[in-house]
């Protein structure tokens, strides 16, 4: 089904919802009474045929507290990590026993970063997903925080519900937040306003944003969830901002129409999808102005085009695409190692082959391999 609405997502079909530290925990002890009534709406969702996963956050704030951490448990990674460690356990068996109360399974998963920018890995993640929704449980994952590191880990679960609702094919992402939704500058200023529709994040939106996680438990922020709406919308899954902080937040921000809802902005193939919304690139190559007009028009990157390569990647690491401008402008799966790249920097096709030692591919990035900004 098309979803144009808030109310719609009641009637998705697959539907991932968010919970973020700051709602699910309270000076170390979890907000039972509130997730009760968040559960119980799962719960009936579940019931009407609408398969639900949840991303909850909430094991470093746990487990900090049962390990008398400083800071939250987020003084130094070490720190974090241990604190994950404990805290997975208390926040598994908190999502078992609620939602074991209304006669459903809970079954956890633990992703990093590479699980999800990694193809083959990546479609693991969502075999295992399906199979675990056919069976009838209720799939409840978290990032992997007792393993993952500053240089590998999506480091918010906003970003991580994104990726997610591609690899489980969901039609609609919830976001519970602190605040109803978007508004055009801090909504402390009394001249903000809400903004209840967003077709397409555009830079204009972007920088709607502050970045900042105002609870200090959460590691995300408006900016974040911005990024998970591109992330989202580029897949055709449609993403809304609502405010968790009520009992049954669900049914209360979709019965008041109150939140904001990102569109779907793309039909991407599966593959195109994967690749806009992947994190972390290994490299960055950097393009003349005339290749920038080609590849606005759906060309190939070509080595002539080149004007400058960065990092140390391989054939088929993810590289990040700027303009002449510094503009940023796509992203893709390079044909060359960085090393290949700045040996054919500049070069046209017939000039290649001798710096190269073979005959040179098609294109740097194809594209069939390469998404827009």
């Amino acid at each position: 089904m098309a979803i144009a609405s808030l109310s719609d997502l009641a009637q998705a079909r697959r539907i991932v919802v968010k919970v973020g530290s700051a709602l699910l925990i309270e000076r170390g002890q979890a907000r039972a009474e509130w997730l009760a009534t968040l559960v119980k709406e799962i719960a009936g969702l579940a019931k009407d045929g609408t398969q639900v996963i949840v991303v909850s956050s909430g094991a470093i704030a746990l487990g900090a507290a049962k390990l008398k951490l400083p800071k939250g448990g987020r003084a130094s990674l070490a720190d974090a990590q241990a604190a994950a460690s404990v805290g997975q356990v208390e926040l598994a068996r908190l999502w078992s026993e609620m939602l074991g109360q209304h006669g459903l399974t809970a079954a956890q998963m633990l992703v990093t970063l590479d699980d999800l920018e990694d193809r083959r890995r990546y479609l693991n993640a969502s075999a295992t997903l399906e199979r675990l929704i056919e069976a009838g449980a209720i799939p409840v994952i978290n990032e992997n925080d007792s393993v993952a590191t500053e240089e590998i880990r999506f480091g918010d679960n906003d970003r991580l519900s994104a990726r997610v609702a591609q690899a489980a094919q969901a039609q609609g992402v919830l976001l519970l937040s602190d605040v109803d939704g978007l508004y055009d500058r801090d909504p402390a200023d009394p001249d903000a306003s809400f903004i209840p529709t967003v077709e397409g994040v555009t830079p204009e939106i972007i920088a709607m944003a502050t970045g900042t996680s105002g609870s200090g438990l959460g590691s995300g922020g408006m900016l974040a969830k911005l990024q998970a709406a591109r992330i989202a919308e580029r897949a055709g899954i449609a993403l809304a901002i609502i405010n968790g902080t009520h009992a049954d937040p669900i049914t209360t921000a979709l019965s008041a129409d109150r939140g904001t809802l990102f569109l779907p902005q793309g039909d991407e193939s599966a593959r195109k999808a994967w690749l806009s919304g992947r994190l972390a690139p290994a490299g960055v190559l950097t393009v003349d102005a005339g290749c920038t007009e080609a590849l606005a028009h759906g060309a190939s990157l070509l080595a002539a085009g080149l004007t400058e390569v960065e990092g140390d990647f391989r054939r088929g690491d993810l590289v990040a695409i700027f303009g002449a401008k510094g503009e940023r402008l796509g992203q893709g799966l390079v044909e060359y190692t960085a090393a290949e790249c700045r040996a054919i920097l500049g070069l046209r096709e017939e000039e290649q082959a001798a710096r190269l030692g073979y005959s040179p591919r098609a294109a740097v990035v194809h594209r069939d391999h390469m998404v827009k900004a």
